[in-house]
């Protein structure tokens, strides 16, 4: 049996990864954990020890096929329950990423089958993240670029947004600008605005909120898209 902080390392270290590529480094999982690098390089041992993750010098670490299949659960049962908690419960997708943390680790595998067959076996959260799948194959990410990356003029559609901090999740909600809404880029301000037309409306958001906003290009006329686009991530 693995602790609850154990999985949580392995969640984080898997986001970075699908992020970043492996190895991890230690400072980047101390920032993604909020611990201080003594207390991550002390974790890294115990999970490396155990055969969840695997250690390169200087490098960082990357998890084992092992680790992966933990973090994947782990992933699975929390973007379910931010499903239920908006979909049945009426939560706001602001209130459900701390309530799914506190859940993930407690939920029978009978309970998770019944979550997501209420739901219809979803493929994405609230916030569009990509569910694993029941046998827990790696995660398919379509390809994305952040929205402050781009330029004025550029029609892209929301595919994910970050779900660590429910004031900007507020922001972006009264905003409209939420996954699969599209967007047109009018205006790029030198000192950290970037202004989108959603709709009729015109939304001005901090460069450090468009940041966390995950996007893809507008499908052509007649271009089916990825399958994720298809599914509305």
């Amino acid at each position: 049996m693995l602790s609850d902080v154990m999985e949580d390392y392995l969640k984080a270290i898997y986001s970075l990864q699908a992020e970043r590529g492996p190895p991890v480094s230690t400072s980047a999982i101390a920032e993604q954990m909020e611990k201080t690098p003594p207390t991550v390089t002390s974790m890294i041992g115990k999970l490396a020890d155990r055969g969840f993750l695997e250690r390169e010098k200087y490098k960082g670490v990357e998890l084992t096929d092992e680790g992966e299949a933990v973090a994947l659960e782990v992933l699975r049962h929390h973007r379910l329950l931010e499903a239920y908690l908006t979909e049945q419960l009426d939560y706001s997708w602001a209130e459900v990423h701390d309530e799914a943390d506190a859940l993930e680790h407690h939920i029978s595998e009978e309970f998770e089958r019944r979550v997501a067959e209420a739901l219809g076996n979803p493929d994405v959260d609230p916030h569009g993240d990509p569910i694993p799948s029941v046998d827990l194959d790696p995660v398919d990410r379509a390809e994305t670029s952040l929205l402050d990356d781009h330029e004025v003029g550029d029609r892209v559609v929301v595919s994910r947004v970050s779900d660590r901090d429910p004031a900007e999740l507020d922001y972006l909600d009264d905003a409209g600008v939420v996954p699969g809404t599209e967007l047109v880029v009018v205006d790029v301000a030198p000192f950290g605005m970037v202004t989108v037309r959603v709709g009729d409306d015109e939304q001005s958001l901090p460069e450090s909120v468009a940041r966390t906003i995950r996007v893809r290009p507008v499908a052509a006329e007649g271009d089916p898209g990825t399958a994720e686009e298809v599914n509305g991530a």
